[in-house]
C-alpha cells in the first residue's frame, strides 16, 4: 500500500504482476580457434561478417584453415562468430618494429600483433601541434601500406598532440595502447626528446627492412596444444580454447584442421568436447582426410574412426559433439578457384545457424532445407547402403542427390550410435535441452536470496511456465496441449522443509522433445480388383 495515507482521496499504487520475463538465449554463436594472418592473439573477438573478420584477422590466407572455415560459415547462413587466434612462435620477435629517432635516442614502435602484415607499416612525424612552443608535443600518423615497401595506404590512424612526457595526459605510450589498432610502443623515447620530423617505413621498396627496423613473422604451423593447451600455465593465462573464458556465451565450437595436411588429434577433440559440456555448447568435429584416402575402404575406415573418436571423447561428453563426413570440395579463391578439399564444420555451423533462424533450434539441421552453397562435390560419394552403415554408429553423412544437390543427411550426436541407446541421440533434442538450460539459468538469477516460500514458488512457476508456453506455441515440443508438452514444478514436493533450511529451492522442468522423422516408411498394397457395390 502507499507509504503514507494523509489526505482523504484516491491513491494509486502499481502492483507487480509477479511474472519475470525469461528471454531465450542465442543458439548459433560459433567459436572458431585457429591460425590467422593478423589480429590479437589468445583473445576472443566477436565478428558478425566475413568482412569484419578480414579487417581484424586478415581474411583468407593459404596457411590458415580457419579463414576458410569462417568464410564458409557466413556463406551458409551464419551471422555471429567468436574468433580466437593462436600463434606458434615468439610473439615479441615476430612483431615488426619502427624506429623513430630523437636527438639522443629513439622511440621504437611495434606492430600491434605478430605477423608479416606489420612489415607494411609506415610512420610520419610532424610538429604542427596546438602549441608549437612545447617541443615535447608531436603529431603521429601511422599507415598500413598495400605491401611492404609500397606507397598506397589501405588503413591509417592519426594521433595529434601526443607527448613523450610520461606526466602528460597525452603520453604517447598510453594513447597508442588505448586507441591504436596498428602499433604499440616497444621502447619509450627519452622524456625530454620528441621524435624528429620524418616519414619512416618498416620496409624499403624491395621489401627488406629499413635499418634498424625489423620485419614481422607469421611464425610456424600450429599444433594441437596451441588450440587446446594442456599446460597449467597456458590454461591459467587463458590461451587457445581457454580464451573463451572471457566470452559470455557461445553455442557451437569449430576447431579447423591444424594445416592443409594435418588434422586435429582425438585427444584434443576429447578436451574440447569436455569444455563444451561445461559451457553448454556443441562441438562440431571434422573427419580426418585419411578416412577417404582409400576409396575402397573409406566406409569401413570411417566407421572404425568414429568409434575410436567416441572412445577418446567418452560417452558422456559425446552428447555434446557431432561428426560430419566426408569433406567438401569447393573452389579455392586463393588458387585460381581450383577445387580443393575443406573440412565441413564451418559450413555445417552456418547451416545450423540458418536452420535456427528459419525453423528454430528444435528443427534438425538436415534434409532438403540443409543444402550447401558453392560445394561442387564431396570427397566421397556414398550410396544409401553405405549411408546405412554409418548412420547407426552416429556419423552424420553429407550426401549428393539428383535435383536437390548437396545436403546434410544426418542429425545425430556422437552419442547417437544405436547401441548406446542414449536419450541424447538426436542433435535437435540435445541442442533444445542446452537452449532451455542456458535460458532458464540466466532467467532465474533473480530468485537468489528471495524468501524461500510459496509466494516465491508461485512466481517461479509463472515465469518459467510463460517461457515454456511461448515455446510450445512456436512448435518446440510434442503434444497437442501444454499438459502433454511440458511441466513446471516448484512446490512443497520439490522443496522440502530440510531444503528450505539449507537455503535450497528445487525447480523441476520437464519437456517432451520433437524427434526428427529419420526413417519414413511408405506401405503400398496392390488392390485385388474389388468392386464396391
Amino acid at each position: 500500500m502507499p507509504s503514507a495515507l494523509t489526505y482523504p482521496g484516491v491513491y494509486i499504487e502499481e502492483v507487480p504482476s509477479g511474472v519475470r520475463t525469461i528471454t531465450g538465449v542465442a543458439t548459433s554463436i560459433t567459436a572458431f580457434i585457429g591460425r590467422a594472418a593478423r589480429g590479437p592473439v589468445n583473445r576472443a573477438v566477436r565478428v558478425q561478417s566475413f568482412t569484419e573478420y578480414g579487417r581484424v584477422f586478415g581474411g583468407l590466407w593459404h596457411a590458415s584453415t580457419m579463414g576458410y572455415a569462417v568464410s564458409q560459415f557466413f556463406q551458409h547462413g551464419g551471422a555471429d562468430a567468436v574468433i580466437v587466434r593462436v600463434f606458434n612462435g615468439d610473439q615479441a620477435a615476430s612483431r615488426a618494429t619502427l624506429t623513430l629517432p630523437t636527438a639522443g635516442g629513439s622511440l621504437v614502435l611495434e606492430a600491434a600483433a605478430p605477423g608479416t602484415w606489420g612489415s607494411a607499416l609506415r610512420a610520419t612525424v610532424d610538429h604542427n601541434t596546438r602549441d608549437t612552443t612545447d617541443t615535447l608535443l608531436f603529431n603521429l600518423l601511422i599507415e598500413e601500406l598495400d605491401r611492404p615497401g609500397g606507397s598506397t595506404a589501405i588503413a591509417s590512424e592519426l594521433f595529434r598532440n601526443v607527448s613523450v612526457d610520461p606526466a602528460s595526459a597525452r603520453f604517447v605510450n598510453t594513447v597508442l595502447a588505448e586507441q591504436s589498432n596498428l602499433v604499440a610502443v616497444r621502447t619509450s623515447a627519452p622524456a625530454a626528446e620528441s621524435p624528429a620530423n620524418a616519414t619512416i617505413a618498416v620496409a624499403a621498396a624491395n621489401g627488406t627492412a629499413n635499418a634498424p627496423n625489423t620485419l614481422g613473422s607469421n611464425g610456424n604451423d600450429i599444433t594441437n596444444t596451441h588450440l587446446v593447451p594442456t599446460n597449467a600455465t597456458a590454461i591459467a593465462n587463458r590461451e587457445g580454447m581457454y580464451a573463451l573464458e572471457a566470452t559470455d556465451l557461445f553455442n557451437l565450437m569449430v576447431l579447423p584442421p591444424l594445416t592443409r595436411t594435418l588434422d586435429v588429434g582425438n585427444s584434443t577433440w576429447a578436451l574440447a568436447a569436455s569444455y563444451c559440456q561445461d559451457r553448454r555448447a556443441l562441438l562440431l568435429i571434422d573427419p580426418p582426410a585419411s578416412w577417404t584416402a582409400n576409396a575402397a575402404t573409406a566406409i569401413s575406415t570411417a566407421a572404425t574412426g568414429v568409434n575410436t573418436l567416441r572412445a577418446a571423447v567418452g560417452n558422456d561428453d559425446a552428447r555434446n559433439a557431432a561428426v560430419y563426413f566426408p569433406r567438401l570440395r569447393m573452389a579455392d579463391p586463393l588458387s585460381e578457384n581450383r577445387l580443393a578439399e575443406f573440412a565441413p564444420a564451418g559450413a555445417v555451423a552456418g547451416i545450423i545457424a540458418r536452420t535456427d533462424v528459419q525453423r528454430g533450434v528444435w528443427k534438425a539441421p538436415a534434409g532438403l532445407d540443409a543444402s550447401f552453397s558453392g560445394v561442387q562435390a564431396f570427397s566421397y560419394t556414398m550410396t544409401d547402403a553405405q549411408n546405412g552403415l554409418l548412420n547407426p554408429v552416429g556419423l552424420n553423412c553429407l550426401r549428393t542427390f539428383p535435383v536437390t544437390g548437396n545436403l546434410v543427411w544426418g542429425a545425430r550426436t556422437l552419442a547417437g550410435a544405436d547401441q548406446l541407446a542414449s536419450e541424447w541421440k538426436y542433435l535437435p533434442v540435445r541442442r533444445l535441452a542446452l537452449f532451455l538450460e542456458e535460458s532458464l539459468y540466466r532467467g532465474s538469477q533473480w530468485v537468489v536470496f528471495e524468501p524461500n516460500d510459496e509466494p516465491l514458488w508461485a512466481q517461479i512457476r509463472l515465469s518459467i511456465g510463460a517461457f515454456m508456453q511461448n515455446l510450445f506455441r512456436q512448435g518446440a515440443f510434442q503434444g497437442s496441449s501444454p499438459r502433454e508438452a511440458y511441466f513446471v514444478k516448484c512446490d512443497p514436493e520439490t522443496t522440502t522443509q530440510n531444503d528450505i533450511d539449507l537455503g535450497i529451492v528445487n525447480i523441476l522442468v520437464g519437456f517432451a522433445p520433437l524427434k526428427p522423422a529419420e526413417f519414413v516408411v511408405l506401405k503400398i498394397q496392390q488392390m485385388a480388383g474389388q468392386v464396391e457395390v
